[in-house]
C-alpha cells in the first residue's frame, strides 16, 4: 500500500506540472489530464481509508515440530482451527452474539487468515480480519479480541487466581471453552505454543504448563453461582456496564457488571437508592474473589423496608431472640 501511495503522489505531482504550461482556453487538450488526475485523487482518497490489517504470530514447539523447519500437518491444521475459533468465539461473545450452542455467529467475517510461516519455531503469521469497530457494543474489533485471547493463555497461566476470575468474567463462558479445547489439544500432542501481538509476547514453557492453564479454565475450577442479596443500588455507569450495589448485611459494596441486553438508564431511573432483592451471577476461578454480573431486571423487586446492618445485630442481640 505504500508504494501505490508514492506512485499517486509522484503522478499526480506530474500530471499538475502538465497542466501548468498547458494554457486555461485549451480545454481539449487539458480535458485529458484532468480527468487522469481526477482519478488519481480518487484512489490516493481510496488508499488513505484503508486500514492495514495487524498480524500476530502464533508458534509451537513439543513433539509435532522440529526445529525451525517443519511441523506434522495433521497437528498444524488441527491447532491452527482450535486458535482461530477461540478468536472467533471472542468476537461473538463481545458482540453479545454468542450463544451456547450452534454455531458460532459470523465466523466466517471474523475468520483470521494465515499468511505466511512463522520460525524461532515454527508456526504461522494469521492477519487479523479488518472489522469495523461500529459492530461492538464497546470495542475496538479484532485487535481487542486477539489482546483478549493472548491474556487469557497468560493469566491462566502465570496469573493470580483473582486475575483469572476477572478474564472469566469478561468473556462468554463458550469463548473459555473454546480456548480449553485449544489447550487440551496440544496438550494431548504433547506440545505448547508461544504468541505475539505487536510488542506483547508470551510461551508457554512447556507442556506442563499448558496442562495447569486448562484445568485451571476447566468448568471444574470456575463456579458458577446464582445469588440473591438485600440492599439498594448506588449508581451505574453505562460504559464499562459496572454498577455498584450496597448489601444490607455488609459493609463492602458489590460492584459488578450488568449484561449489555440491560438498559443502564432504566437502572437508574427504576432502582436507583430503592430498597430492593436482587439476583446476581456469580462466577470464581480457584480461591479468586467472586465476581457479580446482574443478567436482567425481571428479578429485581422493591421491598417495603430495608433492615440495616446494626438494626439486625440489635434485633439478634435483643432477650426476645
Amino acid at each position: 500500500m505504500k508504494h501505490d501511495q508514492q506512485r499517486l503522489l509522484s503522478e499526480i505531482k506530474e500530471l499538475n506540472e502538465i497542466l501548468e504550461l498547458i494554457p486555461e482556453h485549451n480545454l481539449i487538450e487539458r480535458s485529458g489530464f484532468e480527468a487522469r488526475l481526477k482519478r488519481a485523487y480518487t484512489a490516493l482518497e481510496t488508499i488513505h481509508d484503508y486500514v492495514e490489517p495487524e498480524r500476530t504470530r502464533l508458534t509451537f514447539r513439543g513433539s509435532p515440530v522440529i526445529e525451525s523447519r517443519s511441523i506434522s500437518a495433521d497437528f498444524g491444521t488441527k491447532a491452527s482451527a482450535h486458535f482461530a475459533e477461540a478468536f472467533a468465539a471472542i468476537i461473538a461473545g463481545m458482540r453479545d452474539k454468542l450463544r451456547y450452542m450452534g454455531p458460532i455467529p459470523d465466523k466466517a467475517r471474523n475468520e483470521l487468515a494465515i499468511t505466511g510461516i512463522a520460525t524461532g519455531s515454527f508456526g504461522f503469521e494469521f492477519e487479523l480480519p479488518n472489522l469495523d469497530p461500529n459492530l461492538f457494543s464497546e470495542s475496538g474489533g479484532a485487535e481487542e479480541a486477539l489482546k483478549m485471547l493472548l491474556d487469557i493463555l497468560e493469566k491462566s497461566a502465570l496469573g493470580t487466581d483473582d486475575e483469572v476470575t476477572d478474564i472469566v468474567h469478561a468473556v462468554h463462558p463458550r469463548a473459555i471453552k473454546k480456548v480449553v479445547e485449544f489447550l487440551d489439544f496440544m496438550w494431548k500432542r504433547d506440545a505448547w505454543c508461544g504468541l505475539e501481538f505487536k510488542n506483547h509476547f508470551f510461551r508457554y514453557a512447556g507442556a506442563e504448563q499448558v496442562q495447569a492453564a486448562k484445568e485451571r479454565l476447566s468448568e471444574g475450577n470456575i463456579k458458577h453461582t446464582t445469588e440473591h442479596f438485600k440492599g439498594a443500588f448506588e449508581g451505574s455507569l453505562p460504559k464499562p456496564r459496572t454498577f455498584q450495589f450496597q448489601p444490607i448485611d455488609d459493609d463492602q459494596p458489590i460492584i459488578g457488571r450488568f449484561d449489555a441486553s440491560i438498559d443502564p438508564h432504566a437502572l437508574n431511573r427504576d432502582w436507583l437508592e430503592q430498597p430492593v432483592t436482587v439476583q446476581f451471577d456469580v462466577v470464581q476461578v480457584g480461591q479468586g474473589r467472586p465476581r457479580f454480573t446482574l443478567l436482567d431486571l425481571t428479578h429485581i423487586k422493591k421491598i417495603k423496608v430495608i433492615e440495616t446492618k446494626a438494626a439486625l445485630r440489635a434485633t439478634h442481640n435483643s432477650p426476645l431472640m
